[in-house]
């Protein structure tokens, strides 16, 4: 075992354990977070041995794994090299990257059209009728994510525009030209525009390529990405709202497909999909472009205060409207009735609450505006699909 690698402690209790291969790269956070949810895994249920190689996304295999003897690999299966040593090997397999280049083994990846629904959701929430995707036609999960955009976004009547990009560092000749087409094609856009790119590093060249054409982010562009790394987020300029990927439940569930196969059991060769956690809003999406005051005044005042228990009647005495224009202009512009903006802000931090504290369903209840528990239960599973203690159960491992 070479330099790079990392091995757990070997066998205890008289039961060899399991020795699994991570060919799963360290460089990233999203990467980062399936390992994180591996070892989730593997502390609630049973010890593995694990190898893992540090390696940049589509780096070549280690050469250990060509004589490696173990019983399972988990692998961002991201290049033909690695598609054959693991295809060779004869173990089970369990991938977790979207190039599906294995088509025969089960995979475990993030749910990229759930993706660009919260990443459209967002952006028509703040009221834009102007969209654009920037994506990276080399990645299946970028095509994906911009077919949901566009679907998405017709169905609206919004003919959204399209770029194809690719990350280029900051440095030398490549990068001018390429800012300079983004900076070219984002002035032609008719202005307030909300774009999304298919990851936060292109939505942070996104954001140089405004201030290269003297864009105002968010007022002319609003820009949001998707994986929420924080670091690249936060030292984007503004820093950059972006979609949080469920990546600890993604390597949490591969864990558990790789278990199963190695205590024998056949697992059918299919997609198992992961939906985001939602979205994490920061200043390059921090505004509504909407052109009508009072709705904005409206909008403004339901996501100051939904979670003091207010009703439409508070709503409406803020606004020089009688309810039934303020629901039919509401309705229009923002695609929800005011009773469903206030559900929806409230479920939303009642998701965050479940997900990050050990709150009581009471305690949460109160907390969001709600009058019981009982009342959350019911609009809870009416929105997200399943009950919050099944919503809890799910996130635990986070």
């Amino acid at each position: 075992m070479n330099a790079n690698q990392r091995s757990s402690v070997a066998p205890t209790n008289g039961r060899r354990r399991k020795v699994v291969a991570l060919l799963v790269e360290t460089s990233n956070e999203y990467a980062r977070g399936l390992l994180r949810g591996i070892v989730g895994y593997v502390r609630e249920h049973r010890p593995w041995s694990t190898y893992l190689a540090e390696q940049a996304r589509g780096d070549e295999p280690p050469a250990w794994l060509d004589h490696w003897q173990g019983d399972g690999i988990i692998a961002r299966i991201e290049n033909p090299r690695i598609a054959d040593v693991v295809t060779r090997s004869g173990l089970p397999v369990v991938d977790v990257s979207a190039a599906n280049l294995v088509p025969g083994i089960p995979w475990v990846e993030t749910d990229d059209q759930a993706i660009a629904k919260a990443g459209f959701e967002h952006l028509i929430e703040r009221g834009f009728r102007s969209l654009a995707f920037v994506g990276d036609e080399r990645f299946n999960w970028s095509n994906w994510r911009r077919d949901q955009f566009v679907g998405l976004a017709r169905e609206r009547k919004i003919e959204p525009a399209v770029m194809h990009a690719t990350v280029v560092p900051r440095a030398g000749h490549e990068w001018i030209e390429e800012s300079t087409r983004l900076a070219r094609w984002l002035v032609g856009l008719p202005k307030p525009v909300g774009v999304m790119a298919c990851y936060d590093l292109l939505g942070r060249q996104v954001l140089e390529a405004c201030r290269q054409a003297s864009l105002a982010v968010p007022d002319d562009v609003a820009v949001i990405g998707v994986d929420d790394d924080e670091l690249i987020c936060e030292l984007s300029d503004p820093p950059l709202s972006s979609v949080v990927p469920d990546a600890h439940r993604t390597g949490y569930e591969a864990a558990a497909l790789l278990d199963r196969m190695m205590g024998g059991e056949i697992v059918e060769a299919k997609p198992h999909l992961v939906p985001p956690l939602g979205m994490m809003p920061r200043a390059s999406s921090d505004v509504l472009a909407i052109d009508d005051p009072d709705i904005t005044a409206a909008v403004r005042f339901i996501r100051e205060h939904a979670l003091d228990g207010i009703d439409v009647n508070d709503v409406v005495e803020r606004v020089p409207l009688s309810r039934r224009v303020l629901e039919s202009r509401f309705k229009k512009l923002v695609g929800r009735s005011p009773h469903e903006e206030i559900d929806r802000v409230q479920i939303n931090r009642a998701q965050e609450l479940l997900r990050e504290t050990d709150l009581s369903l009471v305690e949460v209840s109160a907390k969001i505006g709600f009058p019981h528990a009982e009342y959350l239960s019911v609009v809870f599973k009416k929105r997200v699909g399943m009950t919050p203690r099944e919503y809890r159960k799910q996130h635990r491992g986070r």
